[in-house]
């Protein structure tokens, strides 16, 4: 059988995932060796015995081509330097490795009005920003709830209210996350305080102090 034969042969046996190819060649006449290796100079041969040759071959560019070995073999075939071809070590592609995407704002305020009771009626809430850059554009989208910056200019607190009172409403809060979202905002949102079933009677409901300040 022809050399090229023999690769197309090998490599249709091969994995779909091989990415790395030991391919090795033995010849009937050693004494010609010397041509051989002439021959195949551009795949960078090795010499693996006195008439075994021993090429790395490579799927993605980083090594000769299986084109570029077919090509050469076929180079070998037409001076008839016969010999048998074997694959001697595979080495398939790493496993792409599994993304996991970050929870977009609203996806992050989703999470955080799940874990409160279902009779919650005030909270106070904060955004931490991955980005100080971002900060401007972001007030701009939560103008809405009133944010507080706080801390190292990266978190914005706000008022939430479920039925009445001080504080925007849940779904209020979502459309301005989901516009921040939309404005490749990153970041994370959770509920530092909450209260559940108030009745404010002639006010705009409960107000925490933190750090001596009234929110």
């Amino acid at each position: 059988m022809a050399l090229v034969s023999e690769w197309e042969q090998a490599e249709a046996e091969l994995s779909t995932e091989w990415a790395d190819a030991r391919v090795l060649l033995r010849f009937e006449e050693p004494g010609r060796i010397d041509r051989v290796t002439v021959l195949l100079a551009p795949l960078q041969p090795l010499r693996a015995g006195e008439a075994t040759i021993s090429i790395r071959i490579a799927r993605h560019g980083d090594g000769p081509s299986p084109e570029a070995l077919r090509r050469a073999l076929a180079r070998l075939d037409s001076e008839r330097l016969h010999g048998a071809l074997s694959i001697d070590a595979v080495e398939s592609e790493p496993a792409a490795a599994e993304t996991v995407s970050a929870p977009t704002l609203a996806e992050s305020w989703d999470t955080a009005l799940a874990g409160l009771p279902a009779d919650w009626s005030d909270l106070l809430g904060e955004i931490e920003l991955d980005s100080s850059d971002h900060l401007d554009t972001a007030a701009v989208h939560l103008a809405p709830l009133n944010p507080r910056l706080t801390g190292e200019g990266m978190r914005l607190q706000f008022r939430s209210a479920s039925r009445f009172g001080y504080g925007a409403s849940a779904g209020m809060v979502r459309r301005c996350l989901e516009r921040c979202d939309a404005a490749g905002i990153h970041g994370r949102v959770q509920v530092l305080r909450a209260l559940s079933d108030t009745q404010p009677v002639a006010t705009q409901g409960p107000v925490w102090q933190i750090d001596g300040r009234m929110v």
